[in-house]
């Protein structure tokens, strides 16, 4: 079934995004299409619920972001059946994190009939993947992030000189389940050891690897801007679970969900029972954002071996650590050496950041040629796309409403007796 509307050539982009903190490159990869693409590009947040402005609306191209798949998927039935009811709309799926539940994103590629993947899965397994299981006829290959506008503005205002800075060495990483592979452990075990190591040393560190040390907002570019030098490691898992056979293997010898628990034994012991035949089956390992970030405020950064995209290079743009920590020593002399870090963070500011090869603004000219390349051309009538701007904001303006009015009426906080007679009649007047 196709549902009528009137029709926009533009971009439909829904996504969601919790209004509490979160990762700041979601919003940066999110407003990155309406910031660059010749395209009029109408955002909707899922987890504000529907506009029923939508529905009397279809596009030439509707955007499914990342941030809609997790678990459960934050798309709810109105917006599925808004996609159900507009099969005959471009649409093209942005997909991270996808070693996780692919048995559930595969069903709702093949269900929606989605015509284009933008995928972190490198092109050399796109036949083990996408097109062993999905119809998807296009697939494109991406970075989780590029340098967005905000780097660049990040930059500007929290760089500072090396020798301002009063943190050596500085890390946040996270601890993943054993099931996602050896590569998973890697953002755990590059602080724990280096942390362990340095302690002798007399630098000044700030290393964590637990979430609930993690830093976000504007504490995060403050952080990094004060460090001289970060550890990092490849964006990404060595297990890509195509038939979801490990994760189910895995909770059978772990007390509580495998997602947040560990078993007794340790990790070597859970590789030799499940993983090792699994691991790097499909290479799913990548650049992140961070490295971009650290390259913009001019902290060396300290990385693990790795392919990195094929973008960082080692002794060029950082100074390479071996997984076992055997040139550990090594790599403190070259930290040590405060030219070696200027030549090193100068390399990577300038191949990185100031060629502007990486940017988003490069992505979404490249997303619109896509687009091209399909039969789709910008085009459309400037107070056309102001009407609908107008319409949308105001449903969003309401729904902004109720998700605070829902989240907040029955919760005490000062000053609430004293605000309700002025708020009440407002929601009463908007009908929430």
């Amino acid at each position: 079934m196709n549902a009528s509307g009137e029709k926009l050539n533009g971009i439909l982009l829904l996504y969601h995004h919790q209004i509490a903190k979160n990762a700041s490159t979601i919003m940066e990869h999110v407003n990155a299409f309406a910031q660059h693409s010749k395209f009029p590009v109408w955002r909707v947040n899922t987890e504000l619920g529907f506009p029923p402005f939508l529905d009397k609306l279809s596009f030439s191209v509707i955007l499914l972001h990342y941030s809609l798949f997790g678990v459960p998927f934050c798309i709810g039935p109105r917006f599925m059946r808004y996609l159900e009811n507009h099969r005959d709309t471009y649409r093209i799926v942005f997909l991270q994190d996808e070693y996780r539940y692919w048995p559930e994103r595969k069903e709702f590629l093949n269900h929606m009939n989605i015509d284009c993947v933008y995928t972190l899965v490198e092109p050399d397994y796109f036949d083990i993947t996408y097109r062993r299981v999905t119809s998807v006829p296009k697939l494109v290959y991406q970075l989780p992030g590029y340098v967005s506008l905000h780097i660049e503005d990040m930059a500007r205002r929290y760089t500072k000189p090396d020798s301002q800075r009063t943190v050596d060495i500085g890390y946040r990483g996270r601890r993943l389940p054993y099931y996602l592979g050896r590569g998973s452990q890697e953002k755990h075990i590059i602080g724990v050891e280096f942390k362990k190591r340095a302690e002798a040393l007399g630098l000044t560190t700030d290393i964590e690897t637990e979430e609930n040390k993690r830093i976000y907002g504007t504490s995060w570019p403050e952080f990094l801007a004060n460090c001289k030098a970060v550890l990092g490691v490849e964006a990404g898992v060595s297990i890509f679970d195509i038939d979801d056979e490990v994760r189910p293997q895995y909770a059978k010898i772990v007390t509580g969900h495998p997602d947040v628990s560990f078993p007794d034994c340790s990790f070597e012991e859970v590789s030799r029972t499940i993983l090792a035949p699994y691991e790097d089956n499909v290479y799913y390992r990548t650049i992140s954002p961070r490295h971009f970030e650290a390259a913009a405020l001019r902290t060396t950064q300290i990385l693990f071996e790795g392919k990195y995209s094929g973008i960082l290079q080692p002794m060029r743009h950082y100074i390479p650590l071996k997984k076992d920590f055997s040139n550990f020593d090594e790599v403190i002399k070259m930290f040590s050496d405060a030219s070696l870090r200027k030549q090193i963070t100068d390399n990577a500011y300038n191949d990185l950041i100031a060629s502007r090869k990486y940017t988003y603004e490069k992505m979404v000219e490249e997303f619109d040629r896509d687009l091209a390349s399909v039969g789709i051309e910008p085009g459309e009538d400037r107070k056309k796309v102001e009407r609908v701007d107008r319409a949308l904001y105001n449903d969003r303006y309401r729904q902004i409403f109720t998700k605070v009015w829902s989240v907040s009426r029955h919760k005490e906080f000062p000053g609430r007796n004293l605000l309700k007679p002025i708020i009440k009649p407002i929601f009463q007047k908007l009908g929430i």
